[in-house]
């Protein structure tokens, strides 16, 4: 089954813009897997055939195989991803919920007994959440767990940056056995925020790959992150890499990049700043997606988000 994907960007005017993607769930899908029908329960394991390295992935019923992915913005018991249908002018689209309903985006890994864990996947890290009206959502280190993919194996939600097209307020990313983030090398650049050139990493959005700014925060240290849990990592989710992220040319010798290991993940510095998105960041189409960097001067827990000129 295939339907597409719609967003609407809201920012001053009204302003919407239909892109198709798709995404793919198995017709008959359900919420217990035929493997676990008896039990109820959902079997997680690992996946090591993605570019990424090990990643969790469901490991029985019409699912099995398929990648799960997790959204910085679900935070206890506050969730990003939600499955209100949000009606647009480009048509309707909820962002979680069964997977046999056409308007999710992101199909929630379901449960109806304790979840198991597969060799290598670390059982004191499984649980489920209660959903209204949805019922028990598998989690894995506190994180709720969704489905993407059009088949087993494959991996196409990857670092999909979601603020505001459509408005989850996150970043998606797959799961390593550890807990942490999994994340692509990535890739610094520039764009222009208000005339002013300003430092930008590279993400896909259902409108394509867009150069989002990225900020500093006050309360940091070169080797410390404090915006690394809880409500403050929701708001403005750190900017991880898999290894040492690439620059673009106009960056070459205008500064120092570093990388940090925090409770996400490895995170990438520049001149000593711990590198962060905004989760409510807004977009404009002017011809093209733009961002505005509106999470310029947000304070958050005593301290102040600024954007970095370069």
């Amino acid at each position: 089954m295939h339907f597409p994907r719609s967003w609407a960007l809201a920012g001053a005017a009204a302003l919407a813009l239909s892109t198709l993607a798709t995404t793919a769930v198995p017709a008959s899908a359900g919420n217990v897997p035929a493997r676990a029908q008896s039990s109820g329960q959902t079997e997680i394991v690992i996946s090591s055939n993605t570019q990424f390295g090990r990643v969790l992935a469901v490991g029985n019923g019409p699912f099995a195989g398929f990648s799960v992915y997790f959204i910085t913005s679900d935070f206890g018991h506050h969730f990003g991803c939600t499955d209100v249908l949000l009606h647009l002018v480009v048509g309707s689209i909820q962002c979680t919920g069964p997977a046999t309903n056409t308007d999710v985006e992101w199909p929630a890994v379901f449960t109806t007994g304790k979840p198991v864990a597969g060799p290598g996947v670390k059982a004191s890290l499984l649980g489920e959440v209660f959903r209204k009206g949805m019922g028990d959502q598998v989690t894995y280190a506190g994180h709720p767990l969704y489905l993407f993919d059009q088949a087993p194996g494959l991996v196409s939600g990857q670092d999909f940056n979601e603020p505001g097209l459509p408005p989850w307020h996150g970043l998606w990313t797959l799961i390593h056995p550890n807990g942490l983030a999994a994340a692509w090398p990535g890739q610094l650049t520039t764009t222009v925020i208000k005339g002013k050139t300003v430092l930008a990493a590279l993400y896909e959005t259902g409108a394509g790959t867009i150069a989002f700014p990225v900020y500093r925060y006050s309360r940091d240290s070169s080797r410390t992150s404090r915006c690394d849990r809880g409500s403050c990592a929701r708001r403005f989710p750190a900017v991880l890499t898999n290894g040492f992220p690439g620059l673009s040319a106009n960056l070459f010798g205008k500064g120092r990049i570093a990388t940090l290991a925090t409770a996400q993940g490895i995170q990438i510095s520049w001149d000593g700043h711990p590198l962060y998105l905004f989760g409510n960041e807004t977009l404009f189409a002017d011809g093209v997606f733009h961002p505005v960097g509106n999470g310029n001067g947000v304070r958050v827990d005593g301290g102040t988000f600024r954007l970095i000129r370069v």
